[in-house]
C-alpha cells in the first residue's frame, strides 16, 4: 500500500508540475513574441505604443502595449504569477518524493565511494539558495550590464556546476537537480525582482507620480533570462526517462552542450528571421555531437 501511495503522489506531483510549466511557458513566450511582433498603431492612438492584430478561434484578436500613465489604472488588471510558483513548488516537492524520500539508492552511485544521504539532502537544498545568490549578483553587478558578458560567465558557471554536480550525485539526480537550479532561478525571477517591480510601478502610477523606467528594463532582462532557461529545463525533464543522456560518463558536457543548443533554438523561436537561421545549424550539428558524446559511453 505504501508503494502504491508513494507512485500515485509521484504522478499527480508530475502532472501537475507539468500542466503548470505549459502554462507558464505558454505564458513567457507569448509576452516575448508580443514584444518583438508590436507595430505602432495606425492611426496612431494616445498612450498606445504598439499594437498586434492575431486570428483565433474564428476572429482577430486586437493586443496594445500601452504606457504607463501617471493616475491612470485599467479597472482590471490581469497578472501572470501563479504559474510560476505553481510549477516551482510541485518541482521541489517532486525531487523530495523521488529522491530524498527513496533513501541513497536514485540519488548518489552507490557502487563507488558517495556522500551520505543526509549530505546529498543537504547539497541538493543548499544548491539553490547559493545559485541564486551567485546568479543574482553577477546579473547586478558591472559584468552584468553586457549581455554577452554576462551570458558568457553564466555558461561558464553553469558548465562547472554541472561538471561538479554530476560527480556528486547519480546522474539522474544531477541533471534532475541541475533543473531545479534553473527552476528555482526562474521562479525567484519572478517573485524576487518582476512581481515587486510591477508593484512598486503600479505604486507608482496609483499615485500619480512620474514612472522611472531603469526598474522595469531590468525585471524585463529576468523575463528574457527565464525563457533562455526554459527549453533546457524541458530537455531535463524529458531525460530522466533516457539514461542514455544522464548515464553517460560525459553526461555534464552533453547537458551543457543541449542547453546551449536550445537557448540557440529559443532565440530563432523568438526572432524568426533569415539572419539568425545558422543558429539552427549550430543546434543541428550540437545535438550530433551530444549523440556521439553518449554513444562513447
Amino acid at each position: 500500500m505504501e508503494a502504491h501511495l508513494h507512485e500515485w503522489v509521484h504522478l499527480l506531483l508530475r502532472w501537475l508540475h507539468i500542466v503548470a510549466g505549459i502554462m507558464w511557458i505558454g505564458d513567457s513566450f507569448l509576452f516575448m513574441w508580443l514584444d518583438r511582433s508590436l507595430r505602432p498603431p495606425d492611426p496612431s492612438r494616445p498612450g498606445v505604443t504598439g499594437e498586434s492584430f492575431l486570428v483565433h478561434g474564428g476572429g482577430y484578436y486586437v493586443v496594445e502595449k500601452r504606457a504607463f500613465q501617471p493616475g491612470q489604472l485599467p479597472p482590471v488588471l490581469h497578472w501572470f504569477k501563479w504559474e510560476s510558483i505553481t510549477t516551482g513548488v510541485s518541482g521541489l516537492l517532486l525531487l523530495v518524493v523521488v529522491f530524498y524520500l527513496g533513501g541513497s539508492a536514485m540519488l548518489v552511485d552507490t557502487s563507488g565511494p558517495h556522500l551520505p544521504t543526509w549530505g546529498a539532502i543537504a547539497l541538493g537544498l543548499g544548491l539553490l539558495p547559493v545559485t541564486w545568490w551567485i546568479y543574482d549578483g553577477l546579473w547586478r553587478s558591472p559584468l552584468g550590464k553586457s549581455a554577452a558578458v554576462g551570458g558568457a560567465i553564466s555558461v561558464a558557471l553553469f558548465t562547472a556546476l554541472a561538471y561538479g554536480v554530476t560527480r556528486a550525485f547519480s546522474g539522474r539526480a544531477a541533471f534532475m537537480h541541475l533543473g531545479a537550479v534553473l527552476g528555482s532561478l526562474m521562479v525567484t525571477n519572478v517573485w524576487g525582482n518582476i512581481l515587486p517591480t510591477q508593484r512598486r510601478t503600479l505604486a507608482a502610477v496609483a499615485r500619480g507620480e512620474a514612472i522611472d523606467p531603469a526598474p522595469g528594463l531590468v525585471a524585463k532582462k529576468r523575463s528574457t533570462h527565464n525563457t533562455y532557461m526554459t527549453l533546457p529545463v524541458v530537455f531535463i525533464m524529458l531525460s530522466n526517462h533516457f539514461p542514455t543522456t544522464y548515464g553517460s560518463r560525459y553526461n555534464w558536457l552533453a547537458l551543457v552542450v543541449i542547453s546551449v543548443a536550445a537557448a540557440a533554438v529559443r532565440h530563432f523561436m523568438l526572432v524568426r528571421t533569415k539572419q539568425v537561421a545558422w543558429l539552427l545549424a549550430v543546434a543541428a550539428v550540437a545535438v550530433a555531437a551530444v549523440f556521439y558524446l553518449t554513444s562513447r559511453g
